[in-house]
């Protein structure tokens, strides 16, 4: 590749794009992307441990993994406390991200969306914060007069849609189409006034899409009905995103190297593993008082000098470990940790449905596994666990009825999520013949998510961290 002249990089995030939607079921009606996938490199994109959006974003853009980064959800507890949490805004970002590679080199970026962007740091360039800014009155962009240029274009700039979960379907599908409107014409416009030698934006509307309409899309899903209102929902959301990229990709300089990328995939939800009532069943965990009902767990419930693990619930459930000498009433001595930690799992791994002779499939994960030096970094849980391989929901209430129920203790949803994403590159226009792109063009099996970051930065020449678990990828250009 001739590198004299800087490349102009351009990434469009999908957040939550399905590979097995884009590649398969809908292609032959987004001719965008399809005309991407027949002059590109594409394929399923392996995502992280976790595969949710914080920490899959930052690990794509770092090329670290998330217990190198010390990053496993939206929320944390500092280790040593029951009730200390925080959320994982930038500032608990700690390693370099493709923008900051950049900026120590005088090259610009410009971020529309990104997660763990908020609150938004100087740079050359600027930086529009994603969904985990409380408003769009607070300071969400660099530099700050940004927000009454977007104002003046687009008007109450949505940052997410309110109440995802929510039976007023009609409501959320209207506000995502507006809001993804909103996202693109945003970019478009910042690409326009403000150059840069990096773009990238992050659109969350496709994750709000399939949580809140897979079952009326899939004939597969345990809850769908045919012929049903929403039927289209997903299709006619995939088609909106099709021509919204089109209209972007007509303002684009043809030598762009294009990526379209998404975190994770998405599967449906076949129901709800009530993970702190399965770990009380076990006698790990002891509550104050019974609940009669189901009931939002908290740490304040727990007797914690009868208690030797806990749980937080979501798309995957997190394990703590009431650990003597790291948690103020610790129970479990450090000489028994790791055995009840393999007790823990290999419970877990055996779990079945009732009247089932097949185990439900569950994964277990160490985040210590996931780096080289068997550490891992930040406030980890002690165990990961995917029920049903994320087929199931971790369901963190107590007081269910069982350790399996039909629905989301959060409020309505249909999917979880799943280990790939999507990945597509369309590299400049060498000019061999009209509209010729990578010579090695066609899909690819081998795409892992945290390559993405030391691939953008070998396009600029900047070798990645060494330590990081990424490497560049091979564009053949």
């Amino acid at each position: 590749m001739n590198q004299s002249a800087k490349p102009n990089v351009v990434i469009i995030g999908l957040d939550c794009l399905a590979p097995e939607l884009l590649f398969h079921r809908w292609l032959d009606q987004l001719p965008t992307f399809a005309d991407l996938i027949s002059n590109g490199i594409w394929g399923p994109l392996m995502s992280v441990d976790p595969p949710i959006t914080i920490p899959a974003w930052s690990c794509m853009m770092s090329g670290y993994n998330p217990a190198q980064l010390g990053l496993y959800g939206f929320r944390h507890r500092r280790l040593g406390s029951y009730e200390d949490r925080y959320l994982a805004f930038s500032t608990e970002v700690k390693k370099p991200r493709v923008w900051d590679h950049l900026n120590e080199r005088g090259l610009s970026s410009g971020l529309l969306g990104v997660p763990q962007t908020y609150p938004p740091k100087p740079l050359n360039g600027y930086m529009v914060s994603g969904f985990l800014a409380p408003s769009n009155e607070s300071i969400y962009t660099y530099p700050d007069p940004i927000r009454d240029e977007i104002e003046d274009l687009v008007g109450d700039y949505r940052l997410d849609v309110e109440n995802f979960r929510s039976d007023d379907k009609e409501r959320i599908k209207n506000e995502i189409h507006e809001m993804t409107c909103q996202r693109f014409e945003v970019f478009e416009y910042l690409i326009k006034t403000r150059p840069t030698d990096f773009a990238m934006m992050v659109e969350i509307g496709p994750d709000r899409m399939h949580h809140a309409f897979w079952r009326y899309c899939d004939p597969n899903h345990r809850l769908y009905e045919k012929d049903n209102p929403f039927q289209d929902a997903i299709l006619d959301y995939y088609k909106l995103l099709d021509g919204k990229v089109k209209h972007l990709l007509d303002t684009l300089d043809p030598n762009t190297h294009l990526f379209i990328v998404s975190d994770h995939g998405a599967q449906p939800m076949q129901g709800g593993f009530c993970i702190n009532d399965w770990l009380r069943k076990q006698g790990l965990l002891t509550l104050k008082k019974q609940p009669e009902t189901q009931t939002k767990f908290d740490e304040s419930m727990v007797d914690w000098a009868a208690t030797k693990a806990w749980a937080w619930g979501g798309y995957y459930a997190r394990i703590f470990i009431n650990l003597q000498g790291r948690e103020p009433q610790g129970r479990v001595l450090p000489e028994r940790y790791e055995a009840l930690l393999e007790e823990i799992s290999s419970k877990l791994q055996i779990v079945s449905r009732e009247n089932e002779t097949t185990t439900m499939g569950n994964k277990v994960l160490r985040p210590s596994d996931m780096t080289a030096d068997q550490k891992a970094n930040g406030d980890y849980p002690d165990l990961m666990l995917y029920p049903g391989n994320l087929g199931y929901r971790a369901i963190g209430s107590v007081g269910n009825p069982g350790i399996f129920v039909e629905k989301n203790d959060t409020g309505p949803d249909d999917a979880n999520h799943a280990k790939e994403g999507v990945f597509i590159y369309r590299g400049p226009d060498t000019g061999e013949t009209k509209g010729h792109r990578p010579r090695d063009r066609g899909p690819r099996e081998d795409l892992r998510l945290v390559d993405i970051a030391p691939t953008v930065l070998r396009l600029f020449d900047i070798n990645p961290p060494a330590d990081a678990m990424g490497r560049p990828m091979y564009l053949s250009l």
